[in-house]
């Protein structure tokens, strides 16, 4: 019995001293905690209230709709998308200084606007005034895309629709499009900064805004394919008029046959470039042109189109001067020579064609393992209208020539591993043409 009493105060020991370091461990936990009852304040005022703070809610007066369409677009950070869905709608907002409003926040600067709207004169003489007052601004953060012609079929929406930051969304319901007061043409609107419903409005805004984009791509397609199509008629018309009337008069005066077939073969020729021209771009597009690439030396090639094109410009008395500076060097390189001799044809005929006296030099030469040719003239330039789709299909501003020939050579070079490009002349006379294409191998054949 004496011996068990230090066993049983050992345990209690133990146990009393397990019992101490719990309660200091409670104690610690429970001073370094948040009541209970905060927390659950802290929960309910917090992302439960946020949740609940984020309805969808419909909005019966006019005014009412006016008001918050402005505090939208004064409280926008970063962001607004707008979608106008009439011409009227446009007019209306604008009267009401929501245009105006967002121009303010464009010189703001540092929020973007996307505008989608139809369009006619009026309001792009608007969106002009804008992009003037708003300048290298507005061009980064003002944009707007629309169509024409706005029609049932082209009409996605009959609501005004704006979205902010990502967070609040608008969508204002017209029910009187030919009342030129915002208020009076209005009905409901509908105001949600709930996730899921501002999400949905985005991807609504940017299917119109892409829809949009392609109807001005088509649009333009269009325009060019027409334009084109126009040209094409002219050209083939103008030859093929002059081989039927020289062949009913060489009938009629046997004395100037040989003027007349001369004549007869030079329009042959010309229609049959074009030809040549119109199943080029077939190819092209079909991705069927096929290159027969040989050893070619490029010196000698440039040597002989040159001297051919001399002739030509003596023959024809042109004020001007074919200038060639052959290289030492011999530079060799992989490529169809009969394409390779159509591009430089294009750019000497582009060349000859748009300087009507001075000089036209061309060089070529080895730089970083590339081989560049240059075609330098005197003469008008490139219209800036033009140059940014210089190499583009259906290109061109003269009154002759289909804008096919640099289409086809960027495609030729492409095609070889080359490049092509265009700039004017720094002293403000002509246009200088070069192209590259890797150098071959010195390795015999």
């Amino acid at each position: 019995m004496h011996e068990a009493q230090p066993i049983a105060q050992l345990v209690h020991s133990n146990v009393q001293s397990m019992v101490e370091r719990h309660e200091y461990l409670f104690e610690t936990l429970w001073s370094k905690s948040k009541p209970f009852v905060e927390r659950i304040k802290e929960v309910e005022e917090g992302e439960e209230a946020a949740a609940l703070l984020r309805t969808t809610e419909i909005i019966q007066n006019p005014r009412v709709v006016l008001e918050l369409f402005i505090k939208m677009v004064k409280s926008a950070e970063e962001e607004i998308l707008l979608i106008f869905p009439t011409i009227n709608s446009f007019f209306r907002e604008e009267r009401s200084g929501i245009v105006q409003l967002l121009k303010e926040v464009t010189i703001r600067g540092g929020i973007n606007i996307k505008i989608k709207t139809p369009l006619n004169d009026a309001i792009r003489k608007i969106l002009q005034d804008i992009a003037h007052e708003t300048g290298e601004i507005g061009m980064k953060n003002f944009q707007v895309r629309g169509v024409d012609v706005m029609s049932e079929e082209t009409s996605v929406t009959t609501a005004t629709i704006i979205v902010v930051d990502k967070k609040s969304s608008l969508v204002i319901e017209q029910v009187d499009d030919l009342n030129e007061n915002f208020v009076d043409a209005i009905g409901s609107a509908s105001y949600s900064n709930s996730k899921p419903t501002v999400s949905s409005y985005v991807s609504i805004f940017w299917s119109l805004w892409n829809q949009a984009k392609l109807y001005e791509q088509l649009k333009k397609h269009d325009k060019m394919q027409q334009e084109f199509i126009n040209i094409a008629s002219h050209e083939m018309k103008t030859p093929t008029q002059a081989i039927l009337g020289y062949s009913k008069l060489i009938q009629r005066h046997p004395e100037k046959r040989e003027v007349m077939i001369e004549a007869i073969a030079r329009n042959a020729n010309r229609l049959q470039r074009l030809t040549n021209d119109i199943l080029d771009v077939t190819r092209i597009e079909t991705q069927s042109l096929k290159l027969n690439k040989e050893r070619v030396n490029l010196n000698e090639l440039v040597s002989d189109i040159i001297e051919d094109y001399r002739n030509e410009i003596e023959k024809n008395n042109k004020d001007v001067k074919l200038l060639h500076e052959p290289q030492d060097q011999i530079i060799e390189v992989e490529a169809d020579k009969n394409r390779l001799t159509q591009v430089i044809s294009n750019l000497l005929n582009n060349a000859i064609k748009f300087t009507k006296e001075g000089t036209i030099r061309v060089t070529e030469e080895v730089n970083d393992s590339k081989a560049l040719v240059s075609i330098k003239d005197t003469g008008q330039g490139i219209d800036p209208e033009i140059f940014p789709r210089l190499f583009l299909k259906f290109a061109a501003k003269s009154e002759t020539g289909t804008g096919l020939g640099l289409f086809i050579s960027k495609s030729i070079v492409e095609a070889h591993g080359g490049n092509i490009w265009a700039e004017n002349n720094a002293n403000g006379s002509g246009a200088t043409f070069t192209f590259s294409l890797p150098v071959s191998d010195q390795k015999p054949l």
